[in-house]
């Protein structure tokens, strides 16, 4: 039984606000802010003399990572947000005229636009279309020709909270020979993800969301498996095997996923995402995402009881996340937003209602005082 109330004294955003919105951008906690003052003290203080501090850091963060999602360290490359993984591998794969993608018409832009912009190739990208706020395996499957060259999705929807069956589709890629990309920032940090047992063969997650880290320190995973089926597009002096060797060229990439860090890293963000990271694992994922399971439904419950209409997957709980969105038949969004904004509850407005995404630390406290606001107004 972990101490949810201890744990919530890690973060004093509580003590300012009723932080409901994950989904988007986190707080850090003590421990991450720590970090990343402690490297900001040793540079200000030693400027780059203690720099192998730095790089043990780094590499201690990849272990980490790799332990999260279930990897080799070797599988992991640090990026600068979700987005550069998704682009590394749309321009990373050799596309042939004909070919396609398939992916869902509810995606974040960031899993639409890269892959929209291989047309210039003749690449054409297939949307399996939402349905009651539900995305089929089915649909996808239909979707699968001959030419399908990779399937890529988002763990958990951004605008439904829609958590995809992406075991089950991993294993579809894995028999048709087909590859896999997930975009898991709407679930790292928060559910399971092993990209051994789902299939994964690419996966982006930034860290300011579930992950409880900074904004600009992503991890990219790439299967040792997959490596030499991306062309490395974005080859830069630190992707070769001689990054050191300043003077001597040598274009021979890494061999590991550490070939697309093609420069400097954000070392002060690394720092807070090591520690964020750390933070959950002590925890324990299963742990959280059982709590999150936990708070969400009695915010689906609170919300129902007074009239609200659920629009997240309410009825099987392997279809639900950490996102719970609902509206009123009374207010409309933007105007329970400003309510919500007032009473210093942070929330956001998506998918035709209120989104709201409590992490570990939440309290049922915390949510009944978001309906009793939400009970002044009687939907």
């Amino acid at each position: 039984m972990r101490d949810w109330n201890s744990l919530r004294q890690l973060f004093p955003v509580t003590e300012n606000y009723i932080y409901l919105n994950h989904a988007g951008v986190s707080p850090l906690s003590t421990h991450t802010r720590s970090a990343m003052e402690t490297f900001l003290k040793e540079t200000t203080e030693n400027g780059y003399a203690n720099s192998q501090m730095w790089a043990e850091t780094i590499e201690s963060c990849r272990q980490s990572a790799a332990k999260l999602i279930n990897a080799d360290p070797d599988e992991i490359a640090f990026v600068k947000n979700t987005t550069q993984g998704i682009i590394l591998t749309a321009n990373g794969i050799n596309w042939k005229a004909g070919d396609n993608v398939i992916t869902t018409n509810v995606e974040f832009p960031s899993n639409i636009y890269p892959w929209w912009n291989l047309e210039r190739y003749g690449v054409e990208t297939r949307l399996a279309q939402e349905v009651n706020k539900r995305i089929s395996v089915e649909d996808i499957v239909a979707k699968i020709d001959s030419r399908t060259r990779i399937i890529t999705i988002s763990h958990v929807e951004f605008a439904s909270g829609y958590r995809n069956d992406i075991a089950t589709i991993g294993k579809i890629c894995r028999d048709r020979e087909i590859l896999f990309f997930v975009d898991a920032i709407q679930t790292l940090g928060a559910f399971e993800v092993d990209v051994k047992k789902q299939h994964i063969d690419f996966l982006s997650a930034d860290g300011h969301k579930w992950l409880l880290g900074p904004e600009g320190a992503a991890i990219y995973y790439c299967s040792k498996n997959k490596l030499n089926q991306l062309t490395n597009t974005n080859i830069g002096w630190a992707s070769v095997v001689d990054e050191l060797f300043f003077s001597e060229y040598n274009l021979t990439q890494k061999p590991t996923a550490r070939r697309f860090e093609e420069g400097s890293y954000n070392t002060v963000g690394l720092f807070g995402l090591k520690a964020a990271i750390g933070l959950l694992l002590e925890i324990g994922i299963l742990h959280i995402e059982r709590r999150i399971l936990d708070l969400t439904q009695y915010l689906i419950k609170n919300l129902s009881n007074q009239g609200y209409e659920i629009l997240s997957p309410v009825e099987n709980e392997s279809e639900r996340s950490g996102i719970v969105i609902f509206r009123s038949n009374k207010l409309s969004p933007s105007m329970l937003f400003e309510l919500f904004q007032e009473s210093d509850i942070s929330c956001a407005t998506r998918g035709g209602g209120i989104r709201l995404s409590p992490h570990f630390y939440n309290s049922k406290t915390e949510i009944d005082t978001v309906t009793d606001i939400l009970s002044s107004v009687a939907n």
